[in-house]
């Protein structure tokens, strides 16, 4: 089997990326290749189509970027800014003007920007306290980074659903 075919955290260590954070890593690019093989072919017509009312690939998409910006954000140990507030009150709302490419060239820009903060991540700050939202709810830097990885999974998985059920 070609190195290309096998799952990204089966290719072995990315280079620069702290051990601790090559599952994270893994996560992201594994998604990130999964987002695009199953959205080669896929119609802008549908990006905004909600079947049986489940969110639209659009939004996914959306979410995908926004909550990793948001994640990265909060494991910094930073509040949003009025530009990431905004983005996030406009995640799923019906934009026929956006297109499939552009969707996929912000979550591609987001996946390099996290990586990049991946690779610049201190492993003796991964159980630092950060706190999450307005509410201040508690976490850790290895916590928020874990779950970028997680619920970015999740949502490839829903979006993959969707995906399937417009293209049949």
């Amino acid at each position: 089997m070609a190195n290309q075919q096998l799952e990204v955290w089966l290719r072995g260590p990315l280079p620069q990326i702290p051990a601790l954070l090559q599952p994270v890593a893994h996560a992201l690019l594994q998604a990130q290749e999964e987002v695009h093989t199953m959205l080669a072919s896929f119609p802008d017509k549908l990006l905004w189509e909600r079947p049986a009312g489940v969110a639209s690939p659009a939004f996914h998409l959306q979410h995908l970027t926004g909550v990793l910006d948001r994640l990265f954000t909060y494991a910094r140990g930073e509040a949003l800014t009025s530009e990431q507030m905004s983005a996030l009150s406009a995640e799923g709302k019906a934009n026929e003007n956006i297109s499939l490419k552009e969707l996929l060239a912000a979550f591609d820009k987001q996946i390099a920007h996290a990586i990049t903060a991946l690779e610049n991540t201190d492993v003796n700050t991964l159980t630092d306290a950060r706190e999450v939202g307005r509410a201040k709810l508690p976490s850790t830097v290895i916590g928020l980074l874990t779950h970028s990885a997680e619920h970015t999974t999740r949502h490839v998985g829903q979006l993959l659903v969707t995906v399937k059920i417009l293209t049949q």
